[in-house]
């Protein structure tokens, strides 16, 4: 049998979570050391986020945490085919293939190239292709070529975790605060990119949904999966109902997730983000 390994930085559409094994990562706010997925929620997460004054920081996972799981999962007589975070944006991928090297043949390491609900879908579409695959190398390989196809792209609410993460100029976070700049931005080449600032909510809206038809439109034979960081998905679904043409015939079917702490800590909360695979 192949297993499916994620790391804590993949968001996964409802329902789904027992169907993979899991690294999770560390988080901290000052001192204090939590481990998502564990003993801090993505509610408590939020609400820690919005009242401390420093950002918290999150940390890649250490190889022997993989090594661990590895062993674990290989005796059994299994595989392991893992999906990590974008190496662009964490340590964790390093960790994964460093410990992978004392499983040859046995665990596969793929870089998603993307991250949060992004990396939610290729792994939903792993489940998929596993049935298939003859082998953990073989859906590797699969993997790696599917993977150039998943599209996510979000709307931030505001610009001020941005700031504070470093990610842009303190004087460019106040004049986008003043005139309501909705930054558009996505993850793409693993990189997390800027496609676009609107000005005001409803233009940020109709950018994000410019840049999905920019991809070519959404293959609605694979997974899709929405999703929002903080505690209210109300600008979600507002943005659904306002844009009902772009999941015409599919509105009923979407789902959506909570945004995590490692996209969460730098988007802050009310973003809204579409993961889905590229039509051909």
């Amino acid at each position: 049998m192949i297993k499916i390994v994620l790391d804590s930085s993949a968001d996964l559409a409802p329902g789904l979570r027992e169907k993979f094994e899991w690294i999770n990562l560390p988080v901290f706010f000052g001192e204090e050391k939590y481990i998502d997925g564990v003993n801090l929620t993505h509610k408590e997460f939020y609400e820690k986020l919005t009242s401390s004054k420093d950002l918290p920081k999150t940390s890649q996972a250490a190889p022997f945490e993989f090594s661990e799981l590895f062993q674990r999962i290989t005796s059994a007589g299994d595989e392991a085919v893992v999906l990590t975070i974008s190496k662009k944006l964490s340590g964790t991928y390093q960790s994964a293939a460093i410990a992978a090297g004392d499983f040859p043949g046995k665990v596969h390491v793929v870089d998603a190239e993307t991250v949060t609900i992004g990396t939610g879908v290729l792994a939903e579409y792993a489940l998929e292709l596993a049935e298939k695959a003859e082998s953990g190398a073989q859906l590797a390989e699969m993997l790696e070529a599917e993977k150039k196809r998943v599209r996510l792209v979000a709307l931030v609410d505001t610009l001020e975790y941005l700031r504070k993460g470093g990610r842009i100029s303190k004087t460019v976070a106040f004049a986008g605060e003043l005139l309501s700049f909705k930054p558009v931005i996505a993850v793409a080449d693993g990189e997390v990119k800027l496609l676009g600032k609107a000005r005001g909510a409803k233009a940020g809206d109709n950018l994000l949904e410019q840049e999905i038809k920019k991809a070519g439109g959404v293959d609605f034979s694979k997974p899709v999966l929405l999703g929002y960081s903080g505690t209210d998905n109300s600008k979600l679904r507002s943005y659904v109902e306002d844009f009902s043409t772009l999941w015409q015939g599919h509105s009923e079917a979407l789902r959506a997730s909570e945004i995590g702490c490692v996209v969460g800590t730098h988007a802050g909360p009310g973003a809204i983000a579409a993961a889905f695979f590229a039509a051909e």
